[in-house]
C-alpha cells in the first residue's frame, strides 16, 4: 500500500493538481480496450431496455408489475434488500485493514469501499422505481419534503442510506487522490471516517431490518433475529462479490492483489456462512414448534397452501444453494481450484438473493390481513427494470475501478501528468545554472 512519498505540491498547487485530476479521472474512465468497450457496450444496452421499461412503467403506473393491493412490495423491494446488505459488507475489509492495521488489506479496502458506492446506487434507484409517483420522490429530502422524522423508520433509512455513500465517497476519493498526488494520506482527514464507517455499515441493515419488523400488521417479519440475520446473510453476499471482484482483476491482469485478501475472505465467509444458517434454523423452529401467527407466511413459503405453490421453488431453491455452497467454503480444496470458488462464491450470492428477496419480502404479504392468499410473480417489466439497474451499477463500478487502479498502480500520478510552466521551467534552469553561493 505505502510507497517512497512524492514531493507534494503546496496547497495553492491543488487549485491545478485537483482539476487536473478530475479530468485525468474522465479520461480514464473512458478509455480501454476491446473488451472494455464490449463490457460497458452490453451493460449500456441493458440499462437502457431498464430505463425504456421504466417509462412504461411511469406512463402506465404500477400495474404494468405483478404487484397489487395485497403485496404491494415486490422484486425492487427484494432487489433493495440485497443490495443494502453488499454496500453494508465493506466494513468485513475495512476491519482487519485499519483496525488490526493489516497493511496487506489496505488496497483491498478501496475494491470492496468502491463497491460499496455502486450497491448503494443500486439500493436509491430501486427505491426510485418502486415509487408509484417518482416526480413526488422530493417529499423524501430532508427541508424539501415531509421528512417525518425521527418517527418514520424510513426517513432513518434515506438517511443511513446517503450519509453511507458521502462516507465511501469521501474516504475513497480522498485516498485515491492522495496516491495520485503521490503523498501518503493524512490519517486525520480519513481515519476517523473509516472508523464511523464501520458502525455505519451495521446500522443501514440495521434500520432496513427495522423497517420491516416494525411494522406490526406483518408477523412475519415479527422477530427480534431478523436485523442480525440481515448482518449474517450481508456478511455472506458482499465477501463473496468482493471476491468474485478481486478474481476478476487478477484474470484480466488489471489489479493483480495477492493471495491475502482472498483467504481472508474466505475465511471471513466459513464463519458468517454458519451464522446464517443457524440463525434461519432458529427461526423456522420457533416458527413451526411453536405456531402462532408467523405459520402462515412460513407455511405457504416453504410448502405452499390451498393449492397456491408460487414460493416454494425460489425458498428450496435458495437454501440448496447456501448449504452447499457453505460446505464448499468450508473444504479446503476449494480454495486450490478457483473455479471451486468462483461456483461458490456464486451460489453464494444467488441463493442470499432469494433468501432476502422472494424468500422474505414477499411472503411478509401472503396471506394478507384479511386471510386471502393472492400471489406475486414479477412481471417482465419489473425483471427488466432490475436487470437495468444492476447493469447501471456494473457500470459505475467498473467506471470507478478504471479510475482507481491504474491510480493505485502508480501508473497515473500527478507528477507524471503535470507539465512545468514556462516560468516553473524558466526558474528551474535558473537553479541550476546559478553559481554556488560562497
Amino acid at each position: 500500500m505505502d510507497h517512497d512519498p512524492i514531493p507534494m505540491p503546496n496547497p495553492t498547487r491543488h487549485l491545478t493538481t485537483y482539476p487536473r485530476f478530475l479530468w485525468r479521472a474522465a479520461g480514464l474512465a473512458t478509455d480501454g480496450g476491446l473488451r472494455f468497450y464490449a463490457w460497458m457496450t452490453v451493460l449500456t444496452c441493458i440499462a437502457l431496455v431498464g430505463a425504456h421499461a421504466w417509462a412504461i412503467q411511469v406512463r402506465d403506473g404500477l400495474a404494468v408489475t405483478g404487484m397489487s393491493d395485497h403485496v404491494s412490495w415486490g422484486l425492487y423491494i427484494a432487489n433493495f434488500t440485497f443490495t443494502v446488505g453488499v454496500a453494508a459488507a465493506a466494513v468485513m475489509m475495512v476491519i482487519p485493514a485499519y483496525l488490526y492495521h493489516d497493511h496487506e488489506m489496505h488496497d483491498a479496502v478501496i475494491v470492496g469501499e468502491l463497491l460499496a458506492i455502486a450497491a448503494i446506487v443500486m439500493c436509491l434507484l430501486s427505491v426510485t422505481v418502486d415509487l408509484g409517483r417518482p416526480d413526488r420522490f422530493w417529499h423524501l429530502m430532508p427541508g424539501f419534503g415531509r421528512f417525518n422524522w425521527p418517527m418514520s423508520m424510513l426517513t432513518w433509512d434515506v438517511l443511513v442510506l446517503n450519509g453511507y455513500l458521502l462516507l465511501n465517497l469521501h474516504i475513497c476519493g480522498y485516498l485515491i487522490y492522495s496516491r495520485y498526488c503521490g503523498q501518503r494520506p493524512d490519517p486525520r482527514w480519513y481515519l476517523p471516517f473509516v472508523f464511523l464507517s464501520i458502525v455505519w455499515a451495521f446500522s443501514i441493515h440495521t434500520v432496513t431490518a427495522f423497517l420491516y419488523c416494525g411494522l406490526g400488521g406483518r408477523p412475519f417479519w415479527n422477530s427480534a433475529v431478523l436485523a442480525p440475520r440481515f448482518l449474517a446473510s450481508a456478511f455472506v453476499a458482499g465477501p463473496s462479490l468482493i471476491i468474485l471482484a478481486i478474481l476478476a482483476l487478477r484474470q484480466l491482469g488489471a489489479y493483480p492483489l495477492g493471495d491475502r485478501p482472498v483467504k481472508l475472505l474466505v475465511k471471513i465467509i466459513q464463519v458468517t456462512a454458519l451464522i446464517n444458517l443457524f440463525l434461519l434454523a432458529c427461526e423456522l423452529f420457533t416458527i413451526f414448534y411453536t405456531g402462532g401467527a408467523h405459520l402462515a407466511s412460513a407455511h405457504y413459503l416453504f410448502f405452499g397452501m390451498h393449492g397456491h405453490y408460487g414460493l416454494v421453488p425460489w425458498i428450496w431453491t435458495a437454501i440448496s444453494l447456501n448449504v452447499i455452497a457453505c460446505g464448499l467454503f468450508l473444504w479446503s480444496g476449494t480454495r486450490r481450484r478457483i473455479w471451486l470458488l468462483v461456483a461458490a462464491c456464486v451460489m453464494t450470492v444467488v441463493g442470499i438473493w432469494i433468501e432476502k428477496g422472494m424468500g422474505l419480502i414477499i411472503p411478509g404479504f401472503i396471506p394478507s390481513t384479511l386471510h386471502e392468499i393472492v400471489e406475486y410473480r414479477p412481471s417482465l417489466i419489473e425483471w427488466q427494470i432490475t436487470a437495468g439497474i444492476w447493469a447501471a451499477g456494473l457500470m459505475v463500478y467498473t467506471v470507478l475501478l478504471k479510475i482507481a487502479i491504474p491510480i493505485l498502480n502508480g501508473r497515473v500520478r500527478a507528477d507524471l501528468d503535470h507539465r512545468p510552466t514556462p516560468v516553473e521551467q524558466a526558474t528551474s534552469i535558473t537553479e541550476i545554472t546559478a553559481p554556488p553561493a560562497r
